[in-house]
């Protein structure tokens, strides 16, 4: 595999590294809503990569290297030697129809040499739980799964998705990966602290935590944080999320964040489906434990790509505009500890998300996840 890397910005339009020895076959691209809403990226990457899929997002930031940007537009392009590459969108009419969206892609990338599957979904109109529930339904859920939902800084406005053509709303692209030479590796950790006693999920409808306990959630909230902390929700929540926990599934553990508040009936929406009769738990920012959360899934990346590789190795991170806005200036700590994971051989790039792709460690179940560091390693096996 060849890696060529090209940054954007207005000052001096696209620089890159020197060009590919061999045509790209796939290139990914990632930028704020405000840089790729015109299309214009999009038509000059395509005059680069004539014969390229072009394949990007909008974001929370950028991520290339060891920098985190608001301002430019990163991309790579990707030579593969011995892998096939299929890229595939649909559009997606509402919220409601997420499961069906993805039981579509799933079925226009199935093939039985299918590796691995990238995904980019809209960020504000999809439910990324039941895409993805709709896409195991018919891959099965052992086939790895990761990517991310688009980001639109902390607007959340309108989220921007792209598959050979210029980026728009309310779509999901997938890449699919063919050949037993393809190696996609995948880490994924939060570093959230728990506190407070577990709770049960008494009363939901989907996204929507009517009881905990058999009490409101936001009284919950109230108590533990107090009353200026509540008041500023649903942003201040975004420092205390929930641990999802189901006791018949020991090893499966997902992070929500609240992504909206109804003061009235005292209830909170989180970004994904909460089911009822799950066990909940409060979590805090701990600057240390997610800077090493962060370098867990760095960790699991590397640790299962085995050393006999050829060519170069690709890591896109994926992090959440979360876990962005509670770092503030230390969000370069996770950086760090991931980069320290992978080591120096590795090129590095990615988006702050509003929802990552990925299993978790210890299952091999593709999840949706909030306020988590995922890490995607590409990368060929020597011949």
């Amino acid at each position: 595999m060849q890696i060529q890397y090209r940054h954007w910005n207005a000052a001096h339009g696209w620089r890159g590294a020197s060009a590919l020895r061999e045509p790209a076959q796939l290139v990914l691209y990632f930028g704020s809503r405000q840089g790729l809403a015109s299309g214009a990226r999009y038509r000059e990457l395509r005059d680069l990569y004539p014969d390229s899929h072009i394949v990007g997002c909008s974001t929370g930031g950028q991520i290339h290297g060891d920098d985190i940007s608001d301002d430019e537009v990163v991309a790579v392009a990707l030579h593969f030697a011995r892998t096939q590459v299929r890229v595939v969108d649909v559009v997606v009419d509402s919220r409601e129809a997420s499961r069906a969206c993805g039981a579509r892609l799933a079925r226009k990338v199935m093939g039985a040499d299918l590796a691995g599957l990238f995904v980019l979904s809209d960020g504000l109109r999809v439910n990324g739980a039941e895409l993805l529930a709709g896409m195991t339904d018919l891959l099965g859920p052992d086939l790895p799964v990761t990517g991310g939902l688009a980001g639109d800084g902390t607007s959340f406005e309108q989220t921007l998705v792209g598959a050979d053509g210029e980026p728009l709303p309310n779509r999901v692209a997938a890449i699919g990966f063919y050949g037993t030479s393809f190696r996609f590796t995948h880490g994924c950790a939060g570093g959230w602290d728990v506190f407070g006693p577990r709770r049960k999920v008494t009363k939901s409808n989907g996204p929507v935590v009517e009881e905990l306990d058999g009490s409101p959630p936001l009284d919950l909230y109230t108590r533990y944080l107090g009353e200026d902390e509540v008041a500023a929700m649903p942003g201040s929540g975004l420092a205390f999320p929930l641990r999802i926990h189901d006791e018949s599934e020991p090893d499966r553990q997902i992070v929500r964040s609240v992504f909206a508040v109804d003061r009235n009936a005292r209830t909170l929406t989180f970004a994904a489906d909460i089911p009822e009769g799950c066990t909940a738990q409060l979590m805090r920012a701990n600057f240390d434990s997610l800077a090493a959360g962060a370098g867990e899934a760095g960790r699991q990346a590397r640790s299962a790509l085995a050393d006999e590789v050829a060519g170069d190795k690709l890591a896109i991170l994926v992090s959440c505009t979360g876990r962005r806005k509670v770092m503030g200036q230390r969000t370069q700590d996770e950086l760090d500890a991931v980069a320290a994971e992978l080591g120096d051989d590795v090129t590095r790039i990615g988006f702050y998300s509003y929802g990552e792709i990925a299993p978790p460690g210890g299952s091999g179940r593709c999840e949706l996840h909030n306020q988590t560091m995922t890490v995607t390693m590409f990368a060929e096996a020597a011949e």
